[in-house]
This record gives structure tokens, C-alpha cells and sequence, in this order.
């Protein structure tokens, strides 16, 4: 159901790939909410993924650019600003790769070039965004910046890797331009901790079906999928959470909150008696 929380407003949503992209689920829902839409992703990701079925769907444009390229960035933010003919309102950075991870590597043994393209690609591209968006002064004031993390950022989880350093310097640049941006804008910044999700990324982390499993059990609501936060998303971006900023807001059904499950203690027991 739509309720036309986000009519009259436009939004640039980065990382779209596939149908079981957060980025391609919340376009959706802006789209459905009345909102106007502009896509991108890396030439690569265009190229081999389904963003233009999206962009026919939704009526937006697609314009190509690496996220961690600034001369990129200010091409794209120009363009979007022209397709719209003026400023817009939202935006949303779903953007997030490591060659650790894809290749298997440990944080332990670490590759250090791959960790910087960690960084770059999945944190200070965050940052590098934001800093062009005010440097073009491409957003309304009261607009809303979100960026998508996940609890590694605070917790240590097995397999997560360098994602994890990145997540928490991600919900840094969150706080630190949320008061600049704020301050001289009204801008809000915040970034959603959601619950682990079957992307295209999040399929390539070391035990990703068992983590989701173990996630369920522990979470009294159970996982946030796709589409929870491609609703929470919209709620981010409408008018309904102006004074919402600078804050990491868990969206992961309350796993973030508990110790241990009454789901989680039975199977834990059920293992310890098979396993003595």
C-alpha cells in the first residue's frame, strides 16, 4: 500500500543490481511513494546485473559512475541535477564490496591492498558522495542521506572480514558530515544496521546461511528482509524523521538487543547432548 510519502520529492539511489538488491527493492517503494528516481552503479555492475528493467519500471534514468571516482561523481550529481531540474531530496548509498571476502582470504592473513579497496569501495565512497553533494549544493534542505551497514561494526562476527572496519568507519562519516551537513543544511545523515540479507553481495560472506539462521533464531521479530528495509528506507526519506540524524538505527528485527534466545538455547542444547 502507498501513502504518497515521498510525492513531489526526487532521490539518487546508488547500487541497484538485481531484484534481491535493497537499492532495487527501495526504488521501488520511492517510486510507488511518488517519488522521482534517478540510478546508478559502476559501468561493470550495469552491465552485468538487470538496473535497466528498474530504471523502465520507475521511469528513471540510469547514469553510469564508480562511486569512489570523484570526477565521477560530480558528472553523475550534475546530471541528476539536470534530469530533475534542480536539487533533490533523497539518497541512498547501498555500495559495499571486499576482495577479502570474495577471495577468501582471513583478516588474519589480510591482503592490504584488497583492504583498501574495502575501504574505499564500501566506506569513503560514503564519503566522497556526501562531499560532492555539498560542494554542488545538490540537496534540498531537510533532505535525508542513508547508508545501509550492519552490526559487525560493533560486534565481531565470524567471516565478516575487513567488511567490518568498514562499516564502522561508514557510520563515523554518518556522524561527522550529520553535523556539518545538518548544521548548515538541515540535512539529515543516518545509516541502517540491518539484519543479514540474501543480496548479491551478502551471498559471497563466508557461512551466510548459517548467520541467517542463527539471526532467526535470535531475533524475537526475526529478520528484516529486503523489503522491511526498503520501508524503512522510505521513512528515512519522507518528511515523517526531520529530526532523525546521525544515528546507527538497527533495523534487524531486535537481534542487536539480545544475549541469547530461547530458540538459540535449544538448539545450543540439542548440539551439546548429540555432541557431549
Amino acid at each position: 500500500m502507498a501513502y504518497n510519502l515521498l510525492k513531489g520529492k526526487k532521490g539518487l539511489i546508488f547500487g541497484a543490481l538485481n531484484d534481491k538488491s535493497i537499492a532495487w527493492k527501495t526504488a521501488l517503494r520511492a517510486y510507488e511513494e511518488g517519488a522521482q528516481l534517478v540510478l546508478t552503479n559502476t559501468p561493470v555492475a550495469i552491465r552485468m546485473g538487470e538496473i535497466n528493467q528498474l530504471a523502465e519500471i520507475c521511469n528513471a534514468p540510469v547514469i553510469p559512475a564508480d562511486a569512489t571516482n570523484v570526477d565521477d561523481l560530480e558528472h553523475l550529481v550534475r546530471k541528476s541535477m539536470e534530469h530533475f531540474g534542480g536539487k533533490f531530496d533523497f539518497l541512498l548509498h547501498s555500495i559495499g564490496m571486499s576482495p577479502n571476502v570474495r577471495k577468501g582470504i582471513p583478516y588474519d592473513d589480510i591482503n592490504y591492498d584488497y583492504y583498501l579497496k574495502t575501504l574505499d569501495i564500501s566506506a569513503l565512497s560514503f564519503h566522497k558522495i556526501i562531499q560532492v553533494c555539498r560542494k554542488l549544493d545538490s540537496i534540498n534542505e531537510w533532505g535525508s542521506i542513508v547508508a545501509l551497514s550492519y552490526v559487525a561494526a560493533q560486534r565481531t562476527l565470524f567471516g565478516y572480514n575487513d567488511m567490518a572496519d568498514a562499516k564502522a568507519i561508514l557510520e563515523s562519516i554518518a556522524r561527522s558530515f550529520g553535523y556539518i551537513y545538518g548544521r548548515e543544511k538541515r540535512i539529515r545523515i543516518n545509516t541502517i544496521s540491518q539484519s543479514p540479507t540474501l543480496t548479491t553481495a551478502g551471498s559471497g560472506v563466508k557461512g551466510m546461511d548459517s548467520l541467517i539462521d542463527f539471526t532467526e533464531r535470535m531475533s524475537p521479530l526475526g529478520n528484516a528482509d529486503a523489503d522491511d528495509c526498503a520501508d524503512y528506507c522510505i521513512t528515512l526519506f519522507s518528511d515523517l524523521t526531520r529530526k532523525v540524524t546521525m544515528q546507527n538505527l538497527f533495523h534487524d528485527g531486535g537481534f542487536s538487543s539480545m544475549g541469547m534466545s530461547e530458540k538459540a538455547m535449544n538448539q545450543y542444547d540439542k548440539s551439546f547432548r548429540e555432541c557431549p
